[in-house]
């Protein structure tokens, strides 16, 4: 089994809008879930901390997320930045209490990250011992930063990557199902990243918040959670001129694994796993893409993006937990690609990016 760093899990809004215990088995969390209709995806989860260790997902990238933005995008959107600062802040103190009992650990520079990764050079064992699973914060979506001084609070307190769009139009970002540039805010929010040194993750950005984005931003980048236009169209998905620029600036893209990015034509609330067939293979699909326009395996990781707001109901029929993950090792084998190639795939590559950043 192969270390995996999963580059984007919304685990806080699970455990505090979705009121699911992630140190639960599957099992349990799926049982206490069952009949009820309140939220997508009830009962059909596959994250919780058991799953992830049992799939080697030894250090993960884990968001809060509180929006305001107009009009009301589809989760964790509140009437006011006010708000959306305390919700955020709500899911700090999840991640705190994670670390304070064992289940997790913050990761905020290079020592820390060392020490970390070798705790889990084994992850089987790692696993069996129960070690505490990494994270290094990010925040999706910035509407909770009330002032630029409130980026300074976050980053004190550990947020190390930021995207600056969500859905909607935002208050820094537009979101990607909108068009337009930055709002006259953006700039100083990505200078005083840069300054900062907090990642920006270019996931959901429109199209022309994106171009203007990596003009103004000088830093590292990554995607979190992103897959290919040219495979399935969409605003949400890449562009090739978009995973050009982003490989220019030396990203990693997390594949992402909901189901209307993966396969063509999916209609929300009426198709299915078993009625489109969609499978971890198209993921491969959109990571193989991105291979071929970099002309190398070195562009690419995964962000699943599991039970960011859908379950077992939208997304691959060859998993069924996070732990399914693993899978990908055969299936990128299948393709041709190198034992090198692969742990890049599952944490060599995010953990480059990241030791420079961090450098």
């Amino acid at each position: 089994m192969k270390l995996l760093c999963d580059i984007h899990l919304d685990l806080s809004m699970n455990a505090l809008e979705w009121n699911r215990d992630l140190t639960l088995p599957i099992k349990r969390i799926r049982e206490n879930e069952a009949g009820r209709h309140d939220m997508k995806g009830r009962g059909e989860n596959t994250v919780c901390f058991d799953e992830m260790r049992r799939g080697g997902v030894g250090l993960c990238i884990a968001t809060q997320i509180g929006g305001c933005m107009k009009p009301r995008g589809p989760v964790a959107c509140w009437e006011s930045p006010a708000q959306a600062w305390a919700m955020t802040q709500g899911q700090l103190a999840y991640y705190q209490a994670m670390s304070e009992i064992g289940q997790m650990r913050p990761i905020t520079d290079l020592a820390g990250l060392d020490a970390h990764l070798a705790e889990w050079a084994d992850p089987v064992a790692a696993a069996a011992a129960k070690a505490p699973i990494g994270f290094i914060l990010s925040l999706e979506g910035a509407d909770s930063i009330i002032t630029l001084d409130y980026l300074e609070r976050a980053h004190a307190s550990g947020l190390r990557a930021l995207g600056p769009a969500h859905y909607g139009r935002g208050r820094y970002a537009l979101g990607h199902d909108q068009v337009g540039g930055l709002p006259e805010t953006g700039p100083a929010l990505l200078r005083k990243m840069d300054e900062l040194g907090i990642i920006l993750d270019a996931t959901h950005l429109s199209e022309a918040c994106f171009f203007e984005a990596l003009d103004i931003y000088s830093g590292p980048v990554w995607a979190s959670h992103s897959n290919c236009r040219a495979l399935v169209p969409d605003p949400r998905q890449y562009s090739d001129e978009q995973i050009r620029l982003l490989i220019e600036r030396g990203a990693v893209i997390g594949g992402v694994l909901d189901a209307w990015m993966l396969v063509p034509g999916w209609e929300r609330g009426v198709s299915t796993p078993a009625s489109t067939g969609v499978q971890l293979s198209h993921l491969v699909d959109h990571l193989d893409h991105i291979c071929q326009l970099a002309g190398n395996a070195r562009h690419i990781a995964i962000g699943s993006d599991l039970d960011g707001g859908f379950g077992r109901e939208q997304g691959p029929l060859d998993l069924d937990t996070i732990a399914d993950l693993q899978k990908l090792d055969g299936l990128l084998r299948e393709r041709g690609y190198s034992n090198e190639d692969i742990t890049g795939v599952f944490h060599g590559n995010f953990l480059r990016l990241l030791r420079s950043a961090w450098s």
